[in-house]
């Protein structure tokens, strides 16, 4: 990806899950989901993210909408990501409602911070912080808080031992009374996860600004003990 540029890069070459090109104003999509993607590509995040549409997967749910995300530090990335929206215009069963948020985040841990026992529990605190921060209502959360170790020999041992930390969630939007969720906030509160796990310093105010219910970071790449 390029430098963070703070907003929505065009990509050509996306499309959704049915093979057809994505579009927002197409008037065979359900309405909600269109508005659902407007408001994707409305919301502003912090200069330090770069947010673009990408390829949605296949076979999920009849729509798809998929963004990644880097958060970076001059050439340094610190942190990636991707939210992917899902819409059943009949609902899900096991989402109990129409549409689902898909995530996955990642990103590299000073090796001291790796050894955080309590690693998982504060990760998955990022998540569910951000969206209680943001006073957005959601259900049936789910995922996977995974570290990951590497440890380099012969040729590789000259590079010091690294940690890998990665979440993987999914949650149910609250809808509002005309059906659609309200996912420009759902993205910012995202947007507050990625820079937690980047080990941002929460955003001024004004802007993607932390909220309370977030645990911030003392310093990059380390959760507060």
């Amino acid at each position: 990806m390029a430098a963070a540029q703070g907003h929505f890069s065009d990509h050509p070459d996306h499309m959704n899950d049915t093979g057809d090109r994505d579009d927002a104003g197409d008037d065979t999509v359900p309405r909600a989901f269109r508005r659902a993607v407007e408001a994707l590509r409305s919301a502003a995040p912090r200069p330090e993210i770069e947010v673009e549409p990408a390829r949605p997967p296949q076979r999920l749910a009849p729509y798809a909408y998929a963004l990644e995300a880097t958060v970076t530090d001059g050439d340094e990335v610190l942190a990636d990501g991707r939210l992917v929206l899902l819409h059943a215009p009949d609902g899900h069963e096991a989402w109990k409602g129409r549409f689902r948020l898909v995530t996955l985040v990642r990103a590299e841990l000073e090796p001291e911070m790796a050894a955080d026992p309590l690693l998982p529990e504060v990760s998955w605190s990022w998540l569910t912080g951000a969206l209680e921060a943001r006073g957005l209502g959601h259900g049936e959360p789910s995922g996977t808080v995974t570290r990951a170790g590497s440890h380099y020999f012969g040729g590789l041992a000259d590079r010091r031992p690294a940690t890998q930390i990665e979440i993987r969630a999914s949650w149910t939007p609250e809808e509002d009374p005309e059906g659609a969720p309200d996912t420009a906030a759902h993205l910012v509160a995202w947007c507050d996860l990625l820079g937690q796990i980047a080990g941002l310093p929460p955003a001024p105010a004004g802007g993607t600004e932390t909220g309370a219910g977030v645990v911030t970071l003392p310093q990059r790449r380390g959760p507060q003990r």
